[in-house]
């Protein structure tokens, strides 16, 4: 295909050409792999300032997303790719391929810089979803950190880098600390409040406003995106494309009134159980939401876990799901799931269609080729990178989850440049359960909270009135 690149792609590319520290904080669907593509090619056949190229990505966009966009794009199929990845042996042998951009997941970046111990044969590096190198206490930003003072370009793709509170360890691997600091304490100090803390030890950090609170968090965000402006650019989706309206509904199931009763003493035994209300922690808060969600989609696991068996109480959820997919027609439909029980569950309800759960490459050829029904993603694996527009504009969800930015990447899989008609997002809702939580989370209603703690303090203060319970 040629290659017409958008205003805004030119724009993104010749930023990367002009900058040996470059940011592109774009929003899923504006071509953030082919405009960087682009600007590797040009630096390495046009310029000559480049010989090999490492990018860092999560596991799925490491094996499908890189190597695609090359094959899809007349101008770039020349260049060669090696993918570190695999067993130990097959990574080893990706490393003697003589290639111009080498693939390894973030998983294995520590063990590449060990291997490699000393050298370091790449001038330029691509981190496919900075984000996900927000922690600066991770081993993988500490094993990048010793390295990057030898790498002549780097890259860093995300649609956001999230809050304040986590971009120091991002914006150091670009520019080595040039801009916010050479060490996250003197970052923390100038822009950060400390939080929670177990004595002289503070293990969260908030947002900084000052004691008269006139200064707020706009303030200070607005003073570090100017610090960074000059190697980050941000562009969001709605301000650049075009597409159909998304058209989103939502399906809400009644569970017969004896069934409801019963999700109802669950969550109060759930609740009670608890040894320390008063200081639920976050652990515990997420124990429990999880039992409850899983009540609410149909099965609970035991005292296992998801590794043992589960229990299923009902099959309200799947009926739901087949009657979304026959109403379908046979157009395609994507189905997230969340629970392994869930995935079970929906293959043997819909065995009868053509099927398929997404494993690999070819599966994605194939959906965007027509071939399958009905493709079975989980969130976390969908969440970036993957064009799946060409396949359909259908999606359902098995049950809402609690992560907007793992819903909005997971639905940008068929909402996204080349989607050509509008993509229908069915929701399916228990009623009466911890679904309506997770809807309102995912809805804005809670979004400065942390919608979790607050559903579970909910049901705490609900059974504690109920006991006459003094927490």
């Amino acid at each position: 295909m040629i290659y017409k690149p958008h205003n805004y792609q030119a724009f993104s590319t010749q930023h990367i050409i002009d900058n040996p520290a470059a940011g592109l904080f774009l929003d899923m669907g504006l071509g953030k792999t082919v405009s960087t593509l682009t600007a590797i090619d040009r630096l390495i056949n046009d310029y000559f300032e480049v010989s090999k190229v490492l990018v860092i990505a999560p596991k799925n966009v490491a094996e499908n997303t890189w190597d695609a966009e090359i094959h899809k794009w007349d101008h770039l199929r020349h260049l060669k790719i090696a993918k570190i990845l695999g067993t130990e042996a097959q990574r080893k042998k990706a490393l003697l391929q003589k290639a111009d951009i080498y693939i390894i997941n973030r998983e294995n970046v520590v063990w590449l810089i060990s291997h490699l111990g000393g050298s370091f044969p790449f001038d330029m590096l691509v981190i496919d979803e900075l984000s996900s190198f927000k922690d600066a206490k991770a081993a993988r930003f500490k094993a990048l950190r010793t390295i990057r003072p030898r790498i002549n370009r780097v890259v860093g793709l995300t649609g956001t880098p999230g809050d304040i509170v986590n971009i120091w360890p991002q914006i150091y691997l670009l520019d080595q600390g040039e801009r916010l600091g050479k060490n996250i304490t003197t970052y923390r100090n100038t822009y950060l409040n400390p939080g929670k803390r177990n004595g002289h030890v503070i293990y969260e950090y908030n947002e900084k406003t000052d004691d008269t609170g006139f200064l707020g968090d706009e303030f200070y965000k607005k003073e570090i995106y100017e610090k960074i402006g000059d190697i980050c650019i941000s562009m969001k989706a709605e301000d650049y494309l075009d597409l159909p309206p998304r058209i989103d509904r939502d399906i809400e199931i009644h569970l017969p009134a004896n069934v409801l009763k019963q999700y109802q003493d669950f969550e109060r035994q759930q609740v009670l159980a608890l040894e320390d209300v008063e200081h639920i922690s976050a652990v515990n808060a997420a124990a429990l939401t999880g039992k409850l969600w899983q009540y609410a989609n149909g099965a609970v696991y035991g005292e296992e876990g998801s590794k043992g068996p589960y229990h299923e109480v009902h099959n309200l959820m799947l009926e739901a799901l087949e009657e979304t997919v026959e109403a379908a027609n046979g157009q395609p439909m994507l189905v997230f799931y969340w629970y392994k029980s869930d995935l079970d569950r929906i293959k043997r309800k819909l065995k009868g269609y053509n099927l398929r759960e997404l494993k690999g490459p070819s599966d994605i050829d194939d959906w965007n080729a027509g071939k399958i029904e009905v493709f079975l993603l989980h969130p976390a694996s969908a969440g970036h990178g993957l064009n799946l527009q060409a396949g359909g504009h259908h999606s359902t969800w098995f049950g809402p989850l609690w992560s907007l930015e793992l819903y909005l990447q997971a639905l940008k899989r068929l909402d996204r440049q080349g989607q050509t008609v509008s993509v229908i997002n069915t929701r399916l809702i228990v009623k009466g359960t911890i679904h309506e939580d997770m809807i309102d989370s995912l809805n804005g209603k809670n979004a400065n909270q942390d919608a979790l703690m607050t559903a579970i303090k909910a049901r705490i203060n609900k059974y504690s009135l109920k006991q006459n319970v003094p927490w």
